[in-house]
């Protein structure tokens, strides 16, 4: 039987640190939506189905990322896996496995999502975490492994004692679900918790104590994985996407004269040898053919150049 994934991308919550009236799922990375970023990562891994959970500012959300996708509604943020509940009945019948990603890390590729479905496929798991591994993991819950290499559990850093705190492995909450033990055990959850929430990571821990097989996976970058919650980290992330465009262009064979003054958009298309001069902005929507020159001091805007 041909497995089947979707997966449900989590962008319900307001976010304060932003400061701003646009929804944080809204803001634009290199001319796309951030959280469209992660919707095309899942659909570039070959996920059949795409569930965005939208909560605050429900209706900006939608009409940023567009209607190729399924969306739920999370009225009331009541913590991870109380979103998770609500993409539920939303997944098509068919859909044998589930991976849950938040809509902040637009960075993520489709690379790591299919390394972390191949895992889980591969493992034959009930839940498969993308992991990252940094020298001092800080704040982040960390992933502790049996002897046998599966996750036991995952302990947040206020949590954890000294011994715990040492472990460089860290939860990224990134996920892959056999539905079946996902539908189970977001059923089970509870909210005895300081913040009185549901936790998708408790679905980890009711998993490891039933014995069922819990898996992890290491990111192979660990920057794919960073979540955004403020102004700083959306410029750093718009500098690390500007750097993926400008780079993959000159390999498919464009001179850009000066990388640092070049800004290009997501699904901007360029002829080989068309040169880029510096200070030039080409923005989503524009397609420029080959043997072309642009700039310096330009700004296009949806144009069509030598086609």
């Amino acid at each position: 039987m041909t497995r089947k994934f979707a997966a449900v991308v989590m962008a319900a919550g307001k976010s304060t640190r932003m400061k701003s009236a646009l929804p944080k799922g809204a803001h634009l990375i290199c001319g796309k939506p951030m959280t469209r970023h992660v919707v095309d990562a899942c659909y570039g891994a070959g996920i059949e189905q795409v569930i965005v959970v939208i909560g605050h500012e429900a209706e900006k959300v939608r009409q940023a990322l567009g209607e190729d996708l399924t969306y739920a509604y999370q009225p009331e943020q009541l913590g991870t896996g109380h979103a998770a509940m609500q993409a539920l009945p939303a997944i098509s019948d068919e859909i044998s496995d589930v991976i849950v990603l938040p809509g902040d890390t637009p960075l993520i590729t489709s690379e790591a999502l299919s390394a972390l479905i191949n895992e889980h496929t591969s493992k034959n798991s009930s839940a498969t975490l993308l992991t990252g591994i940094l020298e001092d993991a800080s704040h982040y819950g960390r992933v502790v492994r049996g002897s046998d290499g599966n996750v036991v559990k995952i302990v947040e850093a206020k949590d954890a004692d000294e011994a715990t705190l040492a472990i460089r492995e860290f939860n990224v909450a990134i996920y892959c679900f056999n539905k079946s033990a996902l539908v189970d055990n977001l059923s089970k959850l509870k909210t005895d918790n300081a913040q009185g929430e549901y936790y998708l990571t408790d679905v980890i821990g009711l998993l490891s104590t039933s014995h069922a097989k819990v898996g992890a996976v290491v990111a192979d970058n660990v920057a794919d994985t960073v979540g955004i919650n403020n102004r700083i980290e959306l410029a750093e992330a718009a500098a690390t996407m500007r750097k993926r465009i400008l780079d993959k262009l000159m390999l498919s064979g464009v001179t850009i004269v000066d990388s640092a003054t070049t800004y290009i958009d997501c699904d901007v298309e360029i002829g080989p040898d068309t040169t880029v001069y510096p200070c030039t902005i080409i923005e989503r929507g524009s397609r420029i053919g080959p043997g072309c020159e642009v700039g310096p001091f330009a700004r296009l805007s949806g144009v069509k150049i030598g086609i």
